[in-house]
């Protein structure tokens, strides 16, 4: 799902700069601009709008909209006298003309890029008012806490009466007005994105640090699940390719532009029930109302006849309203029917009822869908209604897959003792054919180091994406790592989860083309989960569109074992207990090679990096697996 067209994004930068030289924090120089043009620079994309909530020196900071080339206003807070970030904040919900504010501190250069998706997907999924960024951090004595960074915050435009109360009783703390609301807190791995810059000295430390995780390449050879998920949404980037293909062939396919309402839906003002059509004024309030049938208003035919006042027309659903008329009686509500007449009892009906408005689905100018969005079969009914034959979407990805292995043998083969049958290869098969890319079998590629370097140099010419499985661990005959630093970048290759802890991701080049690289563990399991929760999220972000997993939370019907420190990801079946609850049971053994967990699981039971054991009827993570396996 997208969510930028809600957002308005703001950047806070409304303090005074009395530890920084006396020179706002936001216009420092920071790696050849200030450290403002850097947030701005990270915000924009995520956003629909873009403001700046600045006190002094606004002209500077439209300045640094303008060579950013974005139309920010610059706003000053309504309270006077630096009330602190709330002023700002306030400032932003009464001006912002979009569902939500997004707000970022103008000295967080670093800032996730997925920080606007995350927060908002927390909003919905818990219903909350406000959605804040929390890391994990450790006190003077090595215990882990959350640390709550509150100027990283996504909220409703609604909660403005709520701020406005807090602050009309003299409160300036960030965070102490979130008792009058609901507040979820939403976990980044990405600590360093969010540090916070209060000296000079800060600053130069800053200027020395790499980005965090900005794009892992050479980095870190073992990374939790999250820091992996970002640097894979971070290198990756959408196919700029369209095409335009028929209305019913556009199923499922990524939309590669808005698409703007060329007609006002409904086009009239028309009935929504088979009944007769008046005026509400004409109504008695406490007596039986008798109207004379002046007319007959069929569907599909333009009515062009005037109702005189004390009369109406009798009119079928999606019949045109005749002119100064308000008001629809379904039939069987009416107290009395002749050829001629019909009469309405008092309290029957109120004025508008079953009127339906000129443009009320769709207005004409205004957008239909949003691009990024994957058509669905509402979409395409939607798009018919507008007259719309064609649809411009992206084109469809090209994935190049093969398992690796000597054991390995094809269906139909004979099964020699200490061989497996492929199973890879069908579940991946399974699993791109449902994301709608084009795919490319490659069939099973011995352990031989030529060998696979063929393979992958072929796949490479021919595909957007490679996938394998098997061969990225540290056995003897696993090449896939070395060959992918000789023909190209390594982003890593060991990951801090559980199934699935050798992954691969990086690119390779091959005859002048580069294509991204997703080497998966050869155990089924772990190769599913692997491209569940890595693999499709990259794949769906080079479609253009965003991967968005059905998450729900559940309490786990038994006690579950896992240290710190490590993502698992157990698979489950969730179901309504007697007390009309949601819960969740591990389907046995999680071997990375029981391929049978998978298809008995509706779920899977997502543990958190810092999570340690889970008690019976501890609330966990869960995401469906309907529509995704």
């Amino acid at each position: 799902m997208t969510f930028k067209h809600k957002m308005t994004g703001m950047i806070l930068a409304g303090g005074r700069g009395t530890r920084m030289g006396r020179v706002d924090k936001g216009l420092q120089p920071f790696r050849g601009g200030p450290l403002a043009a850097h947030v701005l620079q990270r915000l924009a994309p995520q956003v629909a709008q873009l403001a700046i909530n600045a006190n002094r020196n606004q002209a500077a900071y439209a300045s640094i909209a303008v060579a950013a080339n974005s139309d920010a206003p610059v706003w000053q807070d309504d309270l006077t006298g630096f009330e602190g970030p709330l002023a700002g904040l306030q400032t932003g919900l009464r001006r912002c003309e979009t569902d939500w504010l997004l707000t970022a501190p103008c000295d967080s250069p670093f800032l996730p890029d997925d920080l606007g998706v995350r927060l908002a997907e927390a909003l919905l999924r818990d219903d909350a008012d406000l959605a804040v960024a929390v890391t994990m951090d450790a006190d003077e004595s090595g215990d882990a806490y959350r640390r709550v960074h509150p100027v990283f915050a996504l909220m409703k435009k609604s909660v403005l009466p709520k701020l406005d109360a807090y602050l009309e009783t003299g409160g300036r703390r960030m965070d102490g007005w979130y008792g009058a609301i609901k507040v979820t807190q939403v976990l980044f791995q990405e600590a360093g994105a969010f540090r916070n810059i209060n000296t000079l000295a800060d600053l130069k430390d800053m200027e020395k640090l790499a980005e965090p995780a900005a794009s892992g390449f050479g980095r870190k050879a073992s990374l939790s699940a999250g820091e992996a998920q970002r640097i894979i949404r971070d290198a990756i980037t959408p196919v700029t390719a369209v095409e335009k293909v028929a209305l019913r062939q556009a199923l499922e396919r990524v939309l590669a532009t808005d698409v703007i309402s060329p007609i006002d839906v409904p086009a009239h003002d028309n009935s929504a029930m088979d009944g007769y059509a008046f005026r509400g004024a004409d109504l008695s309030a406490d007596a039986p109302t008798t109207l004379r049938v002046a007319a007959t208003v069929l569907a599909g035919r333009p009515s062009g006849v005037h109702i005189p006042t004390g009369e109406c027309a009798r009119i079928m659903t999606g019949g045109v309203m005749p002119d100064g008329l308000d008001t629809v009686l379904p039939q069987e509500l009416a107290a009395a029917i002749t050829p001629d007449s019909v009469t309405i009892a008092p309290g029957t009906i109120k004025t508008g009822a079953n009127r339906r408005f000129k443009g009320e689905d769709l207005a004409i100018g205004k957008p239909a869908l949003h691009q990024g969005k994957i058509v669905t079969p509402a979409d395409l009914g939607l798009l018919a209604s507008l007259g719309m034959a064609e649809v411009p979407v992206r084109r469809r990805l090209r994935v190049a897959f093969f398992s690796t292995g000597d054991e390995l043998r094809s269906i139909g083969e004979a099964l020699e003792p200490g061989c497996i049958y492929d199973s890879n290869r069908y579940t991946l098969y399974g699993m791109l054919t449902r994301l709608g890319c084009d795919v490319i079998d490659m069939g099973a590629v011995r352990d031989d180091r030529a060998a696979l370097e063929e393979a992958l140099r072929t796949a490479c010419t021919s595909a957007d994406a490679v996938i394998t499985s098997g061969g990225v661990s540290a056995g003897a005959a696993d090449y896939i790592k070395s060959i992918m630093t000789e023909l190209g970048d390594v982003g890593f290759w060991n990951l801090d989860m559980r199934p699935g802890r050798p992954m691969a991701f990086g690119r390779i080049a091959s005859e002048g083309r580069q294509s991204w690289l997703f080497g998966l563990p050869g155990n089924p399991v772990a190769a599913m989960v692997a491209f569940y929760f890595f693999v499709r999220p990259g794949l769906m972000k080079m479609m253009g569109t965003t991967a968005s997993h059905f998450t729900v939370r559940a309490r786990s019907a038994v006690t579950l074992r896992k240290k710190p420190g490590r993502t698992e990801y157990q698979r489950g079946i969730i179901y309504i207990a007697p007390n009309g609850e949601r819960e969740v049971r591990i389907t046995g053994s999680q071997g990375s090679g029981i391929l049978r967990s998978m298809s008995e699981a509706n779920c899977m039971v997502v543990l958190p990096h810092e999570q340690g054991d889970v008690a019976a009827g501890e609330l966990v993570e869960v995401v469906m697996f309907e529509g995704l396996i």
